[in-house]
């Protein structure tokens, strides 16, 4: 069995420190490899500010290219809307019976982990991976048996701030991975 772990998001853009986080927890989380699972619509989130999701999808394809321990997923563009994590992981058990999945998730979403769908569900069958985010307080699901709470480093960067940066002319194409830049601006410019 392949330890998977998954790594949902909107991805709107994907940027480094997805990646460096990525990276991370590949590395020091004994997982095998990481599953980008491109989100069409989180429930939680105004899908207003979403680039359309075959841009998104294409943009991590192209930031993981040639790296065969990170694998791109587009299990939820044909699950009904808004997606629901237990329903893809569902799915997924169901599409990959010999993979032991890992839902990779930062402290922040702990704070509305009891909002999700089926939370307890989730922390019944499957394990948590949850990285550090800033700003976020210690949340008694911390202690919770299903939860491990990876000491990765701090990484600072959002989407938002990379898309209202690239929207006000500025050149972060550093921030991004290299093609992913111009693929955002460019769908920026569209709109």
């Amino acid at each position: 069995m392949k330890n998977v772990g998954l790594f949902f998001g909107s991805f709107n853009p994907v940027h480094n420190g997805h990646l460096m986080l990525a990276n991370y927890l590949l590395e020091y989380a004994s997982l095998d490899e990481i599953w980008f699972i491109v989100s069409p619509h989180n429930p939680l989130k105004a899908q207003a500010d979403l680039m359309p999701e075959e841009k998104r999808l294409a943009m991590v394809k192209k930031a993981v290219e040639g790296f065969d321990r990170f694998v791109v997923s587009d299990i939820e563009f044909g699950m009904p809307k808004p997606s629901y994590t237990i329903d893809t992981l569902k799915a997924l058990e169901i599409k990959f019976p010999n993979m032991h999945f890992h839902l990779i998730t930062g402290t922040d979403s702990l704070e509305n982990f009891h909002l999700w769908k089926d939370y307890e569900a989730i922390l019944k069958s499957y394990s948590l991976l949850v990285y550090p985010r800033k700003g976020s307080s210690d949340h008694p699901l911390i202690k919770h048996p299903s939860v491990q709470l990876i000491e990765a480093p701090l990484i600072e960067v959002s989407s938002t701030f990379i898309r209202d940066a690239i929207k006000q002319g500025k050149d972060l194409r550093f921030f991004l991975p290299k093609g992913v830049f111009e693929m955002i601006r460019q769908s920026i410019f569209e709109n």
